[in-house]
C-alpha cells in the first residue's frame, strides 16, 4: 500500500478515536478533547496500525481538512471538530458571513424541509463559508443537495455562531425560516 492510501486509512482512524470513540485505541481524552500523543501512538499500534510521529505530523500537516491541532509543543493532538462526545474544544463565538452553507444529499431534503438542520448525532450542526465545500460534503452522502442559510439573519435572532480551527461553521439548530430559495 502507497504512502498517501495509508494514511487516509491512518487518517480514518484518527477521526474514530479523536471524534467518536477514544477506547478504540486505548487511551482517553481530556474535558477539552485532547490526547497525550505518545499514549496515541502507542495506541494506534496496539490496535494494529501502524504510526510513529513523522507519520502522525504527516496526516496532521497534509489532511485537506485540517481535522487536528497539536498543542504548541506537539504533545498533544485532537480533533478540531465533529465530535460525537462531550468535549469542550473551547470554541470561540464568531460572527458568521451573510451566507452559510448546508451540503447533505438530496434524500434528506424533505425532512430537513421539516425540522431544520439538526445536529444529530454531533455537538453541533456543520456549514460551511464556501458553496463548493457544501457541494462537496454532500456529494460524499449521495446526490448533493445545497441549503444557502441565511446566517446574518439567525445572528440577529441571537443565534450563536462559532468557527472551528479548520474554518467549519458551527451551530446548535438551524430553523428553515432561515433557508434561502
Amino acid at each position: 500500500m502507497d504512502q498517501s492510501n495509508s494514511d487516509v486509512k491512518l487518517g480514518r482512524f484518527l477521526s474514530l478515536v479523536l471524534r467518536h470513540n477514544p477506547g478504540a485505541a486505548g487511551i482517553t481524552l481530556d474535558e477539552h478533547g485532547w490526547a497525550d500523543v505518545n499514549e496515541l501512538l502507542a495506541g494506534v499500534n496496539r490496535a494494529g496500525r501502524k504510526i510513529d510521529m513523522d507519520t502522525l505530523e504527516r496526516i496532521v500537516r497534509e489532511n485537506n481538512k485540517r481535522r487536528y491541532s497539536f498543542n504548541g509543543d506537539h504533545t498533544r493532538i485532537r480533533a478540531n471538530q465533529g465530535h460525537s462526545i462531550s468535549v469542550d474544544v473551547e470554541l470561540k463565538e464568531a460572527e458568521p458571513p451573510r451566507y452559510l452553507y448546508h451540503g447533505t444529499a438530496s434524500r434528506f431534503l424533505p425532512a430537513i424541509q421539516r425540522e431544520g438542520i439538526r445536529r444529530m448525532s454531533r455537538q453541533y450542526v456543520h456549514l460551511s463559508g464556501e458553496f463548493e465545500t457544501a457541494v462537496a460534503v454532500g456529494r460524499r452522502h449521495g446526490n448533493p443537495v445545497v441549503i444557502t442559510i441565511d446566517a446574518a439573519a439567525m445572528r440577529r435572532d441571537g443565534i450563536t455562531f462559532y468557527c472551528s480551527e479548520n474554518g467549519v461553521w458551527l451551530c446548535e439548530h438551524v430553523e428553515p425560516k432561515y433557508f434561502v430559495s
